[in-house]
C-alpha cells in the first residue's frame, strides 16, 4: 500500500486496488502452513525468522509434553515427567498436521513478536495497557474483577511466551479437542488415553482462558468497545480481539493482518470495524509508520470493506 494511486479516485477504483492486494495476501496465507511444516521438520529458517520458528516449535513441544505427562500420570508411571524425546516428536508431528492448530500457534508467536515491537518502539507495556488499567480501576465491581482476571492472564501469557510455552488450558476448545485426538493416536493404551481426555476436559473452561477473558471484556464494553480498537490504548492482545470481533474475522486472521504482506487486510478490517480514516491512519502510524493508506481510501465505506473481507480468505493455514 502506498500513495501512487491517482488523485481522488472513485470508491470503485480503491476497492479494485484493495481487492487485488487482498488476493495477493490470500496467496501468501495459503503458503504459511506448508512453509511452517517444512521449516519445523527440516530446521531451515530462511523464509521465516528464527525467532518465530523457535517459538512455534517451543509451544508445540510444550503442549505435547503436558499431555504426555498427563498420560504417564494416569498410567501410574514411576516418573511421569521422564518422557522419551521420540514420543514428544510424534505428538508434535501430529499437532503440526492439523492446519488450524498450526495456524493458531503461529498467530500467538506473531502476536508476541508484535507485543515486543510495540514495547520497544512505543514503550507499550505488554501486560498493563492504559485501557486495562482504567478497567481495573473501575468503580463497577464486575468490570474491575474481570479486568483483574485478564491482567493476571496477560501476565501469565507474557511469562509463557518468554519461555516459549503455552498451557493447554489456554487453547481454544476445538484445538484442545484436536490435541487430545493426537494424544489418542500416539498412545499405546486407549483406556489410559480416554481417562486423560476425560480429566483434561473436566478441568477445561475456555471462558477463563486469556482469549476468553478478552472477548468477554470487549463484548461487555458495548458501544465503548471502539476504545479497544486503538492499539496504543488497548494493548496488542485486546486490540487484536476487538479487531476480530468488530470486523467479523477469526482472531488468528486478525493477527496475520498486522504482519507485513497483509496490510491491505489490516486497512480493510479497520474500515469494516467502523473506524474513520483518521483513526485508521493513527493505527498504521503505531503499527507500520512507514506505510500510508492509498489515496482515495476515505471513499471506501464500511459495508464495502466488510464485503471485501468476506470474499477474502477466512481461515489462516487452511
Amino acid at each position: 500500500m502506498d500513495q501512487t494511486t491517482a488523485q481522488n479516485p472513485a470508491a470503485g477504483s480503491v476497492e479494485t486496488v484493495l481487492r487485488e492486494e487482498l488476493a495477493h495476501g490470500d496467496a501468501l496465507i495459503a503458503t504459511i502452513a506448508p512453509i511452517l511444516r517444512h521449516l519445523l521438520a527440516n530446521d531451515e529458517h530462511s523464509v521465516f525468522s528464527d525467532e518465530i520458528i523457535a517459538r512455534v516449535r517451543g509451544m508445540l513441544s510444550d503442549i505435547a509434553r503436558q499431555l504426555l505427562i498427563e498420560y504417564e500420570t494416569a498410567a501410574e508411571s514411576p516418573d511421569p515427567r521422564d518422557i522419551a524425546p521420540d514420543r514428544i516428536t510424534a505428538m508434535v508431528e501430529g499437532l503440526i498436521g492439523h492446519a488450524g492448530f498450526l495456524a493458531h500457534i503461529h498467530a500467538l508467536a506473531l502476536e508476541w513478536q508484535l507485543t515486543e515491537r510495540m514495547q520497544a518502539r512505543l514503550a507499550l507495556d505488554p501486560v498493563l495497557s492504559p485501557l486495562l488499567q482504567a478497567l481495573v480501576s473501575s468503580s463497577e465491581p464486575q468490570v474491575s474483577s474481570s479486568a483483574m482476571a485478564l491482567l493476571a492472564a496477560q501476565a501469565r501469557f507474557a511469562t509463557s511466551q518468554r519461555r516459549m510455552q503455552l498451557p493447554c488450558a489456554e487453547l481454544p476448545g476445538d484445538l484442545l479437542h484436536a490435541a487430545l485426538l493426537v494424544l489418542r493416536g500416539v498412545s499405546s493404551d486407549q483406556e489410559v488415553a480416554s481417562r486423560v481426555e476425560q480429566a483434561v476436559r473436566g478441568r477445561f473452561d475456555e471462558s477463563r482462558s486469556r482469549l476468553g477473558l478478552i472477548s468477554r471484556l470487549v463484548i461487555g464494553m458495548g458501544g465503548g468497545a471502539t476504545a479497544a480498537l486503538s492499539v496504543t490504548h488497548a494493548g496488542v492482545g485486546i486490540f487484536l480481539s476487538a479487531l476480530a470481533l468488530a470486523s467479523g474475522q477469526d482472531r488468528d486472521m486478525a493477527v496475520l493482518a498486522t504482519n507485513e504482506g497483509q496490510l491491505a487486510r489490516l486497512a480493510v478490517a479497520l474500515r469494516a470495524s467502523g473506524l474513520k480514516t483518521q483513526t485508521i491512519e493513527e493505527q498504521f502510524e503505531s503499527l507500520h509508520p512507514e506505510v500510508a493508506l492509498p489515496v482515495g481510501f476515505e471513499n471506501l465505506g464500511s459495508d464495502s470493506a466488510a464485503a471485501l473481507l468476506a470474499r477474502a480468505a477466512s481461515f489462516p493455514g487452511g
